[in-house]
């Protein structure tokens, strides 16, 4: 395994074929990602323990998906069920080092919240993690901003240092703890074309952002009609439906910042 490095231009070359290999089987892909996002949803909801097992799941998410977008990078196209099929294979041959990886990605996220919480008393990590009521005056608080920002910045390190973790562990047989490492290591080197991969997801998800408003508003101005008393809640899944597929696409596009990053 030998690290890679690339321009910065190869940030939009990433989320292009993302999207292409979304593209190619778009409901395998969604009907994944959706699988996923509910068995984290329903572990959260586990009292006591909910959250944490739910961090620690977000690893095998990104593992799945990323298997799932290197099978649509053969030569032929591969069927809905062949991606299903990679995306499971991963995560059962790599089940106890990606938990191994979960369980450091809990800890890591949890002293992250518990330093904000230190800021602002844990207003932020309770509205973040537990789903608490957030008001306006509480986001305008000096300290619930502060917190706001600490969290952001800590958290920065260890999302470079888990972008490439399960990968690494998978396809190149790296130990949990080196794979952090290795991923860290390679994000800072390319952190150029990182960069640019981010704001080209920022810009597809803000354009996403208004084609999903504009036919939500249109849904609700249906309904202010008389055209459909179900219209507005019709706008507002729309809303989040739209959400989570821009979710699947980019976790799909990941798969190809690793591809790039190491050559073996």
């Amino acid at each position: 395994m030998k690290l890679n490095i690339v321009p910065p231009r190869t940030g939009a070359t990433w989320v292009r074929c993302g999207l292409k290999a979304f593209g190619m089987r778009p409901l395998a892909f969604v009907s994944l990602f959706f699988m996923f996002m509910a068995g984290i949803s329903l572990v959260s909801r586990l009292p006591v323990v909910g959250v944490v097992l739910a961090l620690m799941l977000l690893p095998t998410m990104t593992l799945g998906l990323m298997a799932a977008a290197a099978r649509t990078a053969e030569p032929e196209k591969p069927p809905a069920g062949a991606i299903f099929l990679a995306a499971v294979q991963a995560v059962r041959q790599d089940t106890r080092p990606l938990m191994v990886l979960g369980g450091l990605y809990a800890v890591g996220f949890l002293i992250v919240m518990g330093i904000s919480a230190l800021i602002d008393g844990g207003q932020f990590a309770r509205a973040y993690l537990l789903g608490g009521a957030l008001t306006r005056e509480m986001a305008e608080a000096t300290e619930f901003q502060v917190a706001l920002w600490v969290t952001m910045a800590l958290y920065l390190p260890l999302s470079l240092a888990f972008w490439h973790a399960p990968a690494l562990v998978h396809w190149h047989g790296v130990p949990p703890a080196k794979s952090l490492f290795f991923s860290f290591v390679a994000c800072f080197k390319n952190i150029g074309a990182l960069t640019v991969f981010g704001l080209v997801w920022v810009g597809v998800c803000l354009g996403a952002g208004i084609v999903l408003s504009l036919v939500a508003s249109l849904l609700v101005a249906m309904g202010a009609m008389g055209a459909g008393n179900g219209a507005a809640a019709v706008g507002g899944a729309v809303m989040i439906g739209g959400a989570l597929v821009v979710a699947a696409m980019f976790f799909t596009s990941t798969w190809f910042t690793f591809r790039d990053s190491f050559v073996s």
